[in-house]
């Protein structure tokens, strides 16, 4: 009859343990996110301006080789059948 106290109490003892892992993981989740978020922002931000300045080179390149090519005359287009 001893055997069932121990029992009990080691139950009790995993559950507390699973319990207060539990609780220690939430913690450590909010805390690591929060301290994420600001350099989460920043890198954000620096993305969306590399993103910008590539747009802006491209249309930029893209107008210079608009101006270059001839407007009197169209592209010529090949036929399938080679002539």
């Amino acid at each position: 009859m001893v055997v069932v106290p121990i029992l009990i109490f080691f139950i009790g003892a995993l559950l507390g343990v699973l319990v207060g892992g539990a609780l220690c993981v939430r913690y450590l989740r909010h805390e690591v996110a929060a301290d994420i978020a600001p350099r989460l922002r920043r890198v954000q931000l620096q993305l969306d301006n590399l993103e910008t300045a590539i747009n802006l080179a491209l249309v930029t390149r893209y107008a210079e080789i608009s101006g270059q090519l001839p407007a009197s005359s169209p592209p010529r287009r090949s036929r399938a059948d080679g002539s």
